[in-house]
């Protein structure tokens, strides 16, 4: 199983056929990744995102700065791996799983530890509650929504679209 820190365990940019992020409340950090991956490689293959938990609505502010990159995130409803399999999205049908914070992490190996599928840990910042005032704070946000995109790039190459 790809659980290295370092993300890409073979150095393989092959896109897989679909993707799940995950992060701890499925508000910033994963829903700009899916949007993002949409956006970069999203014909290509099946993305979707989750959190641990639920309990937040999407993030203004990653809103704002996804929206400075062409990706709208306005209608993301927020949804929990609990939720995800209630609506019939089974965690084996994702050929990868891409972990943005810790707690995801764990929450992932252990729904998969009984099946073979990839799971990768990518250190992403989670902004929420940093930088005072709106500047600052939409600046930490983008440094996130800019950390994302480089890592797309780098685990899966150039997009073709």
């Amino acid at each position: 199983m790809g659980e290295g820190e370092d993300g890409g365990s073979d150095g393989d940019k092959t896109l897989p056929g679909s993707v799940l992020f995950c992060c701890d409340h499925n508000s910033v950090r994963s829903p700009m990744a899916e949007g993002i991956m949409k956006k970069l490689y999203g014909t290509e293959c099946y993305i979707q995102s989750v959190g641990v938990k639920d309990d937040m609505e999407i993030d203004g502010f990653a809103i704002a700065v996804c929206r400075e990159i062409g990706v709208e995130l306005d209608r993301h409803r927020s949804r929990s791996f609990d939720e995800m399999e209630q609506w019939g999205d089974d965690l084996t049908s994702f050929d990868l799983v891409l972990a943005l914070s810790p707690a995801s992490q764990r929450r992932a190996l252990e729904l998969t530890r009984f099946y073979h599928l990839d799971v990768e840990y990518w250190p992403i910042l989670d902004p929420t509650g940093l930088g005072e005032g709106r500047e600052a704070r939409l600046e930490t946000y983008r440094q996130t929504r800019d950390q994302i995109v480089a890592r797309l790039k780098e685990r899966f190459g150039e997009p073709t679209q």
